[in-house]
């Protein structure tokens, strides 16, 4: 079974299920969906996740996989496990999938958007959505910057604690800013995959850029040197939403 599912990530850490110690009391989204989805089939669930979001951050076509016994068709499961969900956590779309596809395995892209409104009191639907900063932004200046993240690099300067284990490359296909309005700025970034943190950390650096801290030469040269230390900070996770899943 595959479903879509839309979250506000504000009181969550995250999606992953961890142990009590890590969450500090707040609840994941992962064991808030397999809660629902237990009760609704009667049996034990366990989901697949294309993307495992952060703390604070939120996802508009999250996709995850599973296996069920049940036999209630896709359409009524969604109604069903609607009603035992929360109302920061909702399901797009549930419908039947091949025996061998895997949210994460068959993920070839995942998208992600960081937004930034300009003004102190953000548009409704962008409340809790969004960073707020009214600092005065070069957004030619950020948009050459983010042309480097162009192809396949290294991007182990955008990464909180990197295994040693684990590669760092990773491949973007697309890095751009929207300036949708004069008080709505987008950041959108598409890539096969992504590491902890990483958008974050790649968007505080560029704010570096947008503000005159750095030009976007110095923030090509943070993304070749592969050093955590040599980038900015992580812009705060309420600004970021899984947006799209391609496969």
């Amino acid at each position: 079974m595959r479903l879509t599912l839309g979250y506000r990530g504000t009181r969550y850490a995250g999606w992953a299920t961890q142990s009590p110690s890590r969450t500090r009391g707040r609840p994941t989204v992962q064991a808030t969906l397999e809660a629902a989805l237990a009760s609704a089939v009667g049996h034990p669930v366990r989901v697949t996740a294309a993307g495992r979001t952060d703390a604070g951050v939120h996802a508009d076509a999250q996709v995850v996989s599973f296996e069920t016994s049940s036999r209630i068709a896709s359409d009524g499961l969604r109604r069903v496990v609607q009603r035992r969900l929360p109302e920061d956590v909702w399901i797009v779309d549930a419908a039947d999938a091949a025996a061998d596809f895997d949210a994460r395995r068959s993920a070839l892209r995942r998208w992600y958007r960081y937004a930034i409104c300009r003004d102190s009191s953000p548009p409704a639907v962008w409340q809790g959505r969004c960073l707020v900063d009214a600092r005065p932004l070069s957004l030619d200046a950020m948009r050459t910057a983010a042309r480097s993240l162009l192809g396949r690099h290294d991007f182990a300067s955008f990464v909180t604690r990197p295994t040693v284990t684990r590669s760092t490359e990773r491949s973007v296909l697309a890095a751009d800013w929207l300036e949708v309005s004069p008080a709505l700025l987008l950041f959108e970034i598409c890539a096969d995959a992504y590491l902890k943190k990483m958008v974050r950390g790649i968007v505080g650096s560029l704010l570096w850029v947008g503000d005159g801290h750095w030009t976007p030469e110095e923030f090509a040269t943070a993304l070749a040197r592969a050093d955590r230390r040599a980038a900015g900070p992580n812009a705060p996770a309420a600004g970021l939403s899984l947006v799209r899943i391609e496969y």
